[in-house]
């Protein structure tokens, strides 16, 4: 289990400064690295708070890549100059999940059947901020990661949606239904259009890896299986636009 995560991405990090500073462990940028934040977020008070370490264009990025390392990951450069050390963001189980359902008039929930690409991931994670999702259910096996890349292309979402793992998706889904949870799942082969389906209270859209979509399992036990009709040549969609198209349809 990893003790740390590493933010990079202007936009990450200043989300994570405004809503998890108490995580904040160390900020590590160039002098100019540190003028462009400032200039670009106005968040001068509060990056005050912290010992920001000034270092050379050359040393944040070798320190930039010993970080990387102990993370097991593939260095890459760390843009804008600047990068912040924090606690590991909070992950949570089912059990959270079905009690937040249960204090909630209507909650909104993505579920990510094995959508491992970190670019994909990030790209819904974003959306679903703008959305207003509550939170994000995916498999323990096959799960994103929350990585460097994630958060800067995520752009601080990550302080925003919750993240829920487990270890069966299609048992959750199959309990989230018996909550009254409407479970929408996105087929470029289904024949339903989703027009009828209540949205009106408890949500969740269920969303399948790129090349093969929701696997059989969970395809079984979605409650609707809909799909996004073409009005072009080309019949189907990167995951992340199907995802912010579901979510502008089904979660308003």
């Amino acid at each position: 289990m990893k003790t740390f995560d590493l933010i990079v991405g202007i936009h990450s990090i200043a989300e994570a400064i405004t809503n998890r500073p108490s995580a904040v462990r160390k900020i590590i940028a160039t002098a100019e690295g540190l003028k462009e934040f400032r200039k670009k977020t106005r968040l001068d008070k509060e990056i005050k708070q912290f010992d920001v370490k000034i270092v050379s264009p050359h040393d944040v990025q070798k320190m930039a890549e010993q970080f990387y390392k102990e993370l097991e990951l593939s260095f890459q450069r760390v843009p804008s100059q600047i990068f912040m050390v924090v606690d590991p963001v909070e992950t949570y189980d089912l059990a959270w999940l079905y009690d937040q359902i249960d204090k909630s008039p209507r909650y909104k929930i993505l579920c990510l059947d094995q959508v491992t690409d970190v670019h994909n991931a990030a790209a819904i994670m974003r959306t679903a901020a703008f959305y207003g999702v509550d939170c994000v259910v995916t498999g323990a096996k096959g799960h994103f990661g929350t990585g460097p890349s994630f958060a800067r292309i995520a752009s601080g979402a990550i302080e925003h949606v919750n993240i829920v793992i487990c270890s069966s998706l299609p048992k959750a889904i199959t309990k989230l239904i018996e909550k009254n949870v409407s479970v929408i799942g996105f087929s470029e082969h289904a024949k339903e259009d989703g027009d009828g389906v209540d949205i009106s209270g408890h949500v969740a859209l269920v969303l399948g890896a790129e090349d093969v979509g929701m696997s059989n399992a969970v395809s079984r036990v979605v409650e609707h299986r809909v799909a996004i009709k073409p009005l072009g040549k080309i019949k189907s969609l990167n995951v992340s636009v199907a995802a912010a198209i579901a979510m502008e349809r089904w979660l308003k």
